[in-house]
């Protein structure tokens, strides 16, 4: 056993890493290149940091690119990437042309790394072109989509369609989440590593400490939302939600996100929180760097409960996060929350801010439930959201690929 995945053993069944060994060694010697537009912030980032390295220990030679652009190019893929979430905004044709010229770039500098390797992840809209752009690639090419793709605006897929068309497949975290291709299609949800920093058991006290750090009072009830600051993850409904529980109930908010270096609308939707916020000291607004991750494994260790309001979520990694810690979650009826959150028994679906408060009232005053849906969370977590899952799925389709497996669908979801 591997060193990393020695780490496991006690976390996760031994026939899990079993099998993940034995898909290493059909796939031993083999390269892979996974493609993505940011290192830092998001869950895209955070999974290919865990990802990559046990990827490597298996002996597969595995490398994390990234690709760059200007704002405007990161302006062009944000419209692109609401639009694949149902945003009725379009695409310019200037706006096609940045991203093209962009992508066109991109691929001269990666094509003699992406070329020749046996096997290449391309995630996300970004970097979606550089499959066509790259006419000498000798491996197969998949495309990871990590979004909520289920009712995209159909004039921005259907352009994005063309572009993903020469993939040997394309990858999924939900069912309702693809659409139809020529090409295999697979189901992977996203997953936590239960090891990293943001995940391991922490000292009460460190949790403590780091709740008096930001002002916050360790004895009364804490709500936490841990985010980047995006429209689609409604930090403004969590304080409408918060200002409604407080008519009857004594809490605290935290607010805590970042930006990813490729959300340009990051700045403007935490000024609307600031401002939302302004004269309640009992609502913090954390902007944290991306590598506080034993920041947020205290604050949401902290929390009595935990909220992932989103109207639209591709898969929403701080869930699972919280679920992993036994806190019931709170989060928005949509996308990946659904497969995460069982209604009553981990937490709660909402989908206005009323209904987030009147669930958060229950979880506060009815604190045995609490207690008994947060030892449920954790063990769901266990079943289904660990990162071990996640890398044997991979394992599983690039072994699919390699042997010509041409069924249309594969389903990995547990």
């Amino acid at each position: 056993m591997t060193k990393l995945l020695e780490a496991f053993e006690g976390v996760v069944y031994p026939s899990v890493l079993s099998h993940i060994r034995h898909l290493g060694r059909l796939l031993a010697g083999k390269s892979v290149v996974h493609v993505n537009s940011t290192r830092l912030g998001g869950g895209v980032a955070e999974i290919l940091h865990r990802l990559v390295p046990l990827m490597n220990e298996l002996g597969i030679d595995t490398k994390w690119e990234v690709i760059t652009g200007e704002d405007a190019f990161f302006t062009v893929t944000k419209t692109m990437h609401n639009a694949v979430q149902g945003s009725e905004k379009g695409l310019s044709k200037e706006m096609t042309e940045v991203f093209e010229e962009t992508n066109r770039e991109n691929a001269r500098r990666l094509a003699p790394i992406v070329s020749e390797a046996d096997f290449v992840f391309v995630h996300d809209p970004q970097p979606v072109p550089l499959c066509a752009l790259c006419p000498e690639r000798k491996g197969k090419w998949l495309w990871r989509c990590h979004i909520d793709a289920s009712r995209p605006n159909r004039r921005v897929w259907a352009y994005l369609r063309n572009w993903i068309l020469p993939y040997d497949g394309s990858i999924f975290s939900l069912p309702e989440f693809a659409q139809p291709m020529p090409h295999p299609e697979y189901l992977v949800p996203p997953s936590i590593d239960p090891l990293s920093d943001k995940n391991c058991d922490l000292e009460p006290g460190e949790v403590t400490r780091t709740l008096g750090e930001f002002g916050i009072d360790p004895d009364r009830p804490l709500a936490v939302q841990v985010s980047r600051f995006d429209r689609f993850k409604d930090p403004l409904g969590v304080i409408e939600a918060y200002r409604l529980c407080r008519r009857s109930q004594d809490l605290q908010l935290i607010l805590a996100g970042g930006e990813a270096t490729d959300d340009p609308e990051g700045s403007a939707v935490l000024r609307d929180v600031l401002d939302a916020a302004s004269g309640d000291p009992d609502i913090h607004v954390l902007v944290l760097p991306a590598d506080a991750h034993r920041t947020i494994n205290a604050l949401q260790r902290g929390a009595d409960v935990v909220l992932q309001k989103s109207t639209k979520e591709g898969f929403g990694l701080t869930v699972s996060e919280a679920l992993w810690k036994e806190k019931p979650v709170i989060g928005g009826d949509t996308g990946g929350i659904r497969l995460q959150i069982i209604d009553r028994f981990n937490g709660f679906r909402v989908r206005t801010a009323e209904g987030a408060a009147l669930r958060l009232r229950y979880l506060l005053q009815h604190r045995a439930r609490a207690e008994r849906m947060g030892e449920n969370a954790r063990a769901y977590v266990r079943e289904n959201f660990l990162i071990t899952r996640q890398l044997r799925n991979v394992l599983a389709i690039l072994v699919a690929q390699l042997q010509g497996d041409r069924e249309r669908l594969e389903v990995f979801v547990p």
